[in-house]
């Protein structure tokens, strides 16, 4: 596997190219991408990504990062007070809390809305959706972008995933098969004209 350094700025060059920003050759198919790394290199990739987007910012490509598990903590905690989720997690079996999960953090209701939100109050040219791995199982990475693909149409969408992409299906963890998702593009052999 190539070093996560040189991912990296394979990444930068990709992005901060302007065809790619303004979304040609895309077929008229949705500008989503598959940034996908091995479990094992979590805070690797996290300390990358944020090395990333700011040197994207300061390069004038504004950046949005879309980050899952800190939309759903700020969810869980406005809609039941902070740091309550962990005593209803001790107090439930585990199929039930997954459920409670579900039920407040309802992809259409309540998840979608606040990344249109985010995304409308923000000036970037393009998204990075992040903690996937973290909000599994409660929340899929199939189903977010199913949903996103009709929030986040004015710049393109890069999902940082741990585990592989194939073109056809998502695997968590390199594990589990999350579900067939064949739009997105994987972004490591999207090749500069």
């Amino acid at each position: 596997m190539e070093s996560i350094a040189n991912r990296f700025e394979h990444l930068y060059k990709v992005i901060s190219d302007e065809d790619f920003l303004q979304m040609k050759s895309l077929g008229g198919e949705i500008p989503f991408f598959v940034a996908a790394f091995e479990a094992n290199q979590y805070n690797e990739v996290e300390n990358a990504i944020r090395g990333l987007k700011n040197k994207l910012d300061n390069n004038g490509t504004p950046v949005l990062e879309l980050n899952l598990y800190d939309m759903v903590m700020d969810i869980l905690n406005s809609e039941l007070g902070e740091g309550e989720i962990f005593e209803l997690e001790k107090s439930m079996d585990k199929n039930e809390f997954k459920e409670a999960l579900r039920s407040i953090l309802d992809i259409n209701e309540v998840l979608m809305p606040k990344i249109k939100s985010m995304i409308d109050a923000s000036n970037a040219r393009v998204y990075f959706l992040t903690g996937i791995g973290l909000v599994f199982p409660y929340i899929r990475s199939h189903s977010v972008l199913n949903n996103l693909q009709n929030v986040a149409k004015k710049a393109p969408t890069i999902m940082f995933f741990s585990g592989d992409y194939n073109g056809l299906s998502l695997e968590l963890f390199g594990l589990l098969k999350d579900d067939n998702y064949y739009r997105a593009f994987n972004i490591d052999t999207y090749k500069l004209k």
